[in-house]
């Protein structure tokens, strides 16, 4: 364990508090998988954390705060108990001396696994056999923890899928019996489970068994032949989406820039002036093209943008007597030209084109 990790948990420890790692970063570190991500638990209050660590004011969401130290992303919360929940918000919650019943209201058995500084494993609910036999198992009545928080069933598929584990029977016919409480997520925390479900290696997994429990249907997604590659729009473009989930203008802009050149199933010259390098290696490596051949077409692609072309606006309107709004179309049939290399871009050959054109 990371003496970063260990020197938090001191601190506070030697206030004369509990404190223990819980979460996520257990269940990784069993597995061994290293994670920057760190959740711990105490019966310290956020003002008794306050004190303790009074070079960072960051208060989170759950009535502790976050410390980030170098690479570690640290939250702390007080143990609690959720009296009621909200729009898949815990707005009743109190403050309890008692990790048992902390760890009552976490979602599943692997991510309720505490452990101490010293490393020793403290299993309250059968998390660390969960983990053992690959089983994705709810914590507590899994009807009622699904209806408290809807998401907790795309987190259950996606745990399934990142980890290659099996959802526990009773968890996957629940979801199969509840899965149109997926309808109240907001189409942000949607986007960011597929892109999770999407960035791993095991993606087909999590996409099938959202298909398998209809919540594709659900959420307007469908998908046919789908190529793994390290590039979320390009993952992302292989989608058919019936929303736009949230994406950036810069996102929308890859997705559909991809999804073109997928469909049209080339990368030429052309593409690479329409839709740049970038959009290009990503289609490239979906329809498998060589990513050496793609970066040599783009060095040695013979025009860049419109710009480059080796003759005026006021030149060709000359030699054809054309107005401006006639001159879009002119200089896209020089490019073209140019790009299938029937021409060269040089102002005497465009020239005698133009004329012969005209």
């Amino acid at each position: 364990m990371n003496t970063i990790i260990k020197k938090v948990l001191s601190t506070i420890e030697n206030a004369g508090y509990e404190a223990y790692l819980v979460g996520g970063f257990v269940r990784d570190y069993l597995l061994g998988n290293n994670a920057l991500d760190v959740d711990i638990c105490t019966n310290a209050l956020p003002k008794d954390l306050y004190k303790l660590f009074p070079f960072n004011k960051n208060a989170n969401d759950y009535g502790g705060f976050n410390l980030k130290i170098k690479n570690y992303n640290i939250d702390i919360t007080t143990f609690r108990k959720e009296l009621k929940y909200e729009g898949r918000k815990p707005v009743e919650v109190i403050y309890i001396n008692d990790l048992e019943e902390d760890i009552k209201r976490r979602d599943f058995t692997i991510n309720s696994i505490c452990m101490t500084k010293e490393e020793k494993v403290i299993d309250l609910v059968g998390g660390v056999n969960d983990l053992n036999n690959h089983l994705i198992k709810m914590n507590g009545n899994i009807r009622e923890r699904l209806k408290e928080d809807p998401l907790r069933i795309m987190r259950a598929i996606r745990f399934a899928s990142i980890l290659n584990f099996k959802l526990d029977d009773d968890l996957y016919k629940e979801i199969q019996n509840n899965y149109t409480l997926v309808k109240t997520l907001s189409d942000i925390r949607i986007k960011e489970e597929i892109t999770k479900i999407l960035l791993d290696k095991n993606y087909l997994k999590g996409l099938n068994l959202l298909k398998e429990c209809k919540i594709l249907d659900i959420l307007g997604i469908s998908f046919k032949e789908i190529n793994y590659v390290n590039d979320i729009s390009g993952m992302w473009a292989q989608l058919e989406l019936s929303k736009d989930y949230a994406f950036t203008k810069q996102e929308k802009r890859n997705i559909i820039n991809i999804r073109k050149i997928i469909k049209g199933g080339i990368i030429n010259y052309k593409t690479l002036y329409t839709y740049g390098l970038y959009n290009s290696l990503v289609a490239g490596e979906i329809l498998q093209v060589n990513k050496k051949d793609i970066n040599k077409m783009m060095k040695e692609l013979p025009i860049q943008s419109m710009k480059d072309l080796q003759i005026s606006n006021d030149e060709i309107m000359e030699i054809l007597n054309i107005p401006i709004n006639e001159l879009k179309g002119v200089k896209n049939l020089l490019v073209d030209l140019i790009l299938d290399k029937r021409l060269n871009n040089n102002n005497k050959e465009l020239k005698k084109y133009i004329m012969n054109y005209r």
